[in-house]
């Protein structure tokens, strides 16, 4: 296994990496963003086994990005919900997204695009809403499926 650091970097990307670069990770933190997550539909929407699953929420919870909250205590269960410092991701992630539509292109189009809630204009890559113009908050954005995408297809 790599190391999870970047001994010698005097770098604010590679300290972010330290926190958010793992494998899984991001995509983790995408459905947290889009919704409460439970475990178990974590482990099904991903399709990641149950202990990298747990070693990221972990890292995730340590670090501050996620709340662990038990939502059943018998059997005990949990929800990961995002914090405030999660939802300052979410241009990095629209970034990317962005980028990954660009550059990897879906064939029937962007698998989800960002919606400003306040007026329901499309969030750019630069995170500004291209209806109003104004720059969003976390809290004032959500994602919408691409309705050309097949029922069946992904969701992510």
């Amino acid at each position: 296994m790599l190391d999870s650091d970047y001994p010698g970097q005097v770098c604010s990307i590679a300290r972010a990496l330290e926190v958010v670069g793992e494998r899984w990770t991001l995509l983790i933190l995408r459905d947290a963003l889009l919704g409460p997550c439970r475990f178990d539909d974590l482990v099904e929407s991903l399709g990641v086994t149950r202990t990298v699953l747990s070693n990221r929420l972990a890292k995730l919870v340590e670090h501050g990005l996620l709340e662990r909250r038990r939502y059943q205590v018998r059997p005990e269960r949990f929800e990961y919900l995002p914090t405030p410092k999660a939802l300052e991701l979410l241009p990095v992630l629209g970034g990317l997204m962005a980028w990954g539509d660009r550059h990897y292109p879906h064939p029937a189009g962007p698998p989800r695009r960002i919606v400003h809630r306040h007026c329901g204009g499309g969030v750019t890559p630069r995170y500004s809403c291209d209806r109003c113009g104004s720059t969003p908050a976390p809290a004032e954005v959500h994602t919408e499926l691409n309705p050309a995408l097949a029922p069946g297809a992904p969701r992510h």
